[in-house]
């Protein structure tokens, strides 16, 4: 049986293994969707207050959905193909720690390239880094990474630590994104994104309302 190989920071493609067809990254998102759906999403009368400071009667727990290892390893997957399908080559994956953690350190393993972290706030000690793991800088190619976005916030405040190292985002993915305003203000900062699951898929409401993006 031949052995499938990948360029660094690219996972292995239909071209390269004639037996994986077209279809494995919808196949993925559906079995992505389905743990989600059945481990993350709460639904309640009462509604809950997001991290966002937006309300909803849904609550999506990514960590939750996707603490087991086999639901994480199928995420991971899933977000490898999606970077696929957009062409992005990266070195380095990773975003705002807690929601990217688990992403940055998987998709790494599962791709053999580097993983990071960036912090809330840098260290008060030491050399006092706001990003920890591998060495960001000109040449790097990044995926970023987040588990359920609202209205962005935190991946656009990865952005903005990662971009002043002088690397490059070659794309942007989450888990789920909940409704139309993080895509708005990643494509008004310049940034390829894809979500794997959206509130669509999920058959919920979406949160937040669109809004112009300053940029410059």
């Amino acid at each position: 049986m031949s052995k499938c190989t990948r360029r660094r920071g690219q996972p292995v493609t239909p071209s390269i293994c004639p037996s994986l067809e077209r279809s494995l990254l919808s196949n993925l998102r559906e079995s992505v969707l389905a743990v989600v759906k059945e481990h993350g999403l709460e639904t309640r009368a009462e509604p809950f207050t997001l991290a966002s400071g937006e309300r909803s009667h849904n609550y999506l727990d990514g960590k939750k959905a996707l603490a087991a290892g086999p639901h994480l390893r199928i995420a991971c997957q899933a977000m490898i193909e999606l970077a696929q399908d957009e062409g992005a080559d990266f070195d380095a994956v990773g975003g705002l720690t807690l929601g990217a953690d688990a992403f940055g350190t998987g998709i790494a393993l599962l791709t053999e390239t580097s993983w990071f972290v960036v912090r809330k706030a840098a260290k008060e000690h030491g050399k006092g880094r706001r990003i920890e793991g591998t060495k960001l800088g000109p040449g790097v190619r990044v995926l970023l990474v987040d588990d359920v976005v609202t209205t962005g916030g935190s991946i656009l405040e990865a952005l903005a630590a990662v971009q002043a190292t002088g690397a490059s985002i070659a794309l942007a993915v989450t888990l789920v994104d909940r409704g139309d305003v993080a895509a708005e203000r990643l494509r008004g900062a310049g940034v390829a994104y894809r979500p794997l699951i959206t509130y669509r898929d999920l058959g919920i409401e979406p949160v937040g309302r669109a809004r112009p993006v300053a940029v410059g």
